[in-house]
């Protein structure tokens, strides 16, 4: 046996582990610490090479940028807790409502602006899901199209700065861009930061909102019964106070933190602390803040912020260990021959991402994948930032795919018990199509990522 066929094995083990649903953390870690005790015995690895590993995982808790998660989970928890969601949607849908498909229309925005002040997707789904299905049933919505709008929007917060995704994938790229520029001799590689993917982000996430937009008001014209308008006269537009006093706490919150962040003046993890006492603020002004929410949303955002931390351990165990058995020559080795070079390579990868993202979450993607495939593909001569973008829109597209998108369970866990879950499955695959749309159109202009930041930052 060679180490190569080791480590592939490996990754099919663990693979098939994580689908059945094991911890992840533990999965990778154990994974990696098995497979390195029978390298070990067969004389294919070293397994007193992973003693480096308690070094690696001290940087990992040093690392500065990292700091942003665990913030930027406080914010969006107080804000989920703190009801801003709720006056949001109430007030749009009062705005949009008897407009045919105008509930569809604000969901949407609605997703678009929580994603732009908490980027947390678990919660942005339910609350909608909650307050938002209901009402889009009685209104007589075909329950398929309601749950995709539902989902496809609650999946927002994944693209649209600030977003947990593009900091921890920031952290990967950082690396994989520095072992890229010394397989093609480049001494001074440009760095890639969490400030440059949430400016490449933010025009590919508005143009996401633009086409779940699109698909809305093209299915007022070819299916209208679909999306009809609410028949409930009681219901009149909000007043020009009301409407400003629902949009404006969100508008306040993303000024200061991806204001900040894009002008210069803070970097995402000074932003993020500024965010978290911002949110703070609104749950006071809202008169939800109290030490029962205090006490909750910090303990939410301790459990959240150490599943990521320890992923990010359990996966740098298994990548440390993958690169050990050479997996990493090999798979480069693949890439670098594929029939069509470059374009071959990238299509795919990008192809490997969607199907894993149908059993895998996330981050066990970004942690496992991107480091062993990145490299490669920078030396091959694509942008690192530009990657990083069409990466992260990839893997919002896993939080919609069956059977295991988590924004299907979110959503399926406060629908009603009469609500079929073969139309939560249906409802999502035009969004699918529109978020692959959305990869073609960045692929053919990758200028609709590189130029803010070129404008910006240049």
């Amino acid at each position: 046996m060679t180490p190569e066929l080791l480590a592939f094995i490996m990754f099919g083990v663990t693979i098939v582990v994580l689908i059945l649903g094991f911890p992840v953390a533990l999965t990778l870690a154990g994974s990696a610490i098995f497979f390195a005790f029978i390298g070990d015995q067969l004389d294919l690895f070293r397994f007193a090479f992973l003693n480096l590993s308690p070094t690696r995982i001290f940087s990992t808790m040093k690392n500065e940028p990292l700091v942003a998660v665990p913030l930027f989970v406080y914010m969006g928890v107080v804000l989920q807790r703190s009801d801003i969601a709720g006056q949001l949607l109430e007030s749009m849908g009062q705005l949009f409502g008897k407009m045919r498909g105008g509930l569809g229309y604000s969901v949407v925005i609605v997703g678009a602006l929580l994603a732009a002040s908490t980027g947390i997707v678990g919660a942005t789904v339910v609350t909608m899901g909650l307050m938002s299905l209901p009402v889009m049933l009685k209104a007589g919505y075909n329950p398929k199209v309601a749950s995709g709008i539902i989902c496809a929007s609650g999946t927002l917060g994944q693209i649209i700065p600030p977003s947990i995704v593009l900091v921890l994938l920031a952290s990967i790229l950082q690396g994989v861009n520095e072992e890229a520029a010394a397989l093609t001799g480049n001494l001074a590689p440009d760095p890639v930061t969490a400030i440059d993917l949430f400016a490449g982000a933010l025009v590919p996430g508005l143009m996401l909102v633009g086409l779940y937009l699109g698909w809305v008001f093209i299915l007022t014209l070819v299916r209208p019964n679909d999306v009809p308008s609410m028949k409930d006269e009681s219901i009149n537009a909000p007043s020009f106070g009301t409407l400003l006093k629902a949009v404006l706490p969100p508008l306040i919150l993303i000024v200061l933190v991806l204001g900040s962040i894009l002008a210069g003046i803070a970097t995402p993890t000074e932003s993020a602390a500024v965010g978290a006492i911002g949110a703070m603020v609104l749950a006071w002004q809202s008169k939800k803040l109290s030490f029962t929410l205090f006490r909750d949303v910090g303990l939410e955002t301790v459990k959240v912020s150490s599943m990521v931390f320890l992923i990010i351990i359990g996966a740098g165990l298994f990548s440390t260990v993958f690169k050990g058995f050479g997996g990493d020559d090999v798979i480069a080795d693949f890439l670098r021959n594929l029939p069509g070079g470059a374009f071959s390579a990238l299509l795919l990868v990008m192809l490997l991402m969607f199907l894993l993202g149908f059993f895998l979450d996330f981050i066990e993607i970004i942690y496992v994948v991107v480091p062993i495939v990145g490299p490669i593909l920078i030396a091959l001569g694509y942008d690192p930032l530009w990657l990083g973008v069409m990466i992260a829109i990839n893997l919002q597209t896993s939080f919609l795919t069956p059977p295991f998108g988590f924004a299907l369970f979110y959503l399926r866990g406060v629908a009603p018990k009469d609500f079929k879950t073969r139309d939560l499955y249906a409802g999502v695959l035009p969004f699918i199509f529109i978020q692959v749309l959305a990869l073609a159109l960045l692929w053919v202009f990758p200028s609709l990522v590189t130029w803010l930041p070129d404008a910006l930052f240049s």
